[in-house]
């Protein structure tokens, strides 16, 4: 699998393949007892602030505020705010939190936190974006408006990009090419370029080609999960 600069790539597959395992692997916390993870041509042999991770909790630090919780990394890096402030206010601005970088994680709901996550990595200016499921533990309805918010971020931006999902509409409406994964062992069992125009919108779904993907892939699931179903592990 090889994922190009600026693409915005999904990953589909069965529960259990090893869908976060492989970005594990890209991020640098799990090495690959065989094959290879290579990032701009070098090996991956450890965590490195080019390939920030949003994870599927945002793992906020509930003892700062969200503009604290923002700025942490930056922080570390013992810059002082002059040089950062204004990047930060375009982020905050950005994903919709201005008015609350007073508060606590405990005063938002669920999608704010994980637009706090979300900002705390962009402000990083990381090469690539590791994303793992990081709108599953959400509503249907904030789900939408955060998949419209990445959509927007990322049209800016135009980071690379590696999200890991099992939603099949998530994977089409977002991503530039989907990777579905067999069941056991995992591996790439086909990838699908998504030939749709950019800037996308939700109405995007409702189109005759999207819904002729969608049914490709899902034809590609059940596949892999009716095997997997018939060949369980020892």
């Amino acid at each position: 699998m090889a994922v190009e600069r600026n693409e915005f790539a999904a990953i589909l597959g069965p529960s259990g393949c090893g869908k976060s395992t492989l970005l594990n692997m890209v991020a640098g916390f799990d090495a690959p007892t065989r094959g290879r993870v290579l990032f701009d041509g070098g090996p991956v042999r450890a965590p490195d602030p080019r390939r920030a991770v949003v994870f599927q909790e945002p793992a906020l630090f509930p003892w700062y505020t969200v503009l604290d919780n923002i700025t942490f990394g930056l922080r570390t890096r013992r810059q002082p705010p002059s040089v950062w402030r204004a990047k930060v206010d375009a982020f905050v601005e950005l994903v919709g939190l201005r008015g609350f970088e007073s508060h606590y994680p405990a005063e938002l709901s669920g999608g704010m936190k994980q637009r706090v996550g979300i900002a705390r990595v962009l402000v990083m200016e990381p090469d690539v974006l590791l994303m793992d499921e990081p709108f599953g533990s959400l509503d249907a309805q904030t789900r939408s408006l955060m998949q419209e918010l990445l959509l927007a971020v990322w049209e800016r931006h135009h980071q690379t990009v590696l999200f890991v999902t099992h939603d099949i509409e998530e994977a089409l409406l977002l991503a530039d090419s989907v990777c579905v994964m067999t069941a056991r062992p995992g591996r790439i069992k086909k990838r699908l370029t998504v030939e749709l125009p950019r800037p996308r919108s939700l109405e995007v779904t409702t189109s005759p080609f999207f819904n002729e993907l969608k049914r490709e892939v899902l034809a590609l699931i059940r596949e892999e999960s009716v095997r997997a179903a018939a060949d369980p592990p020892p």
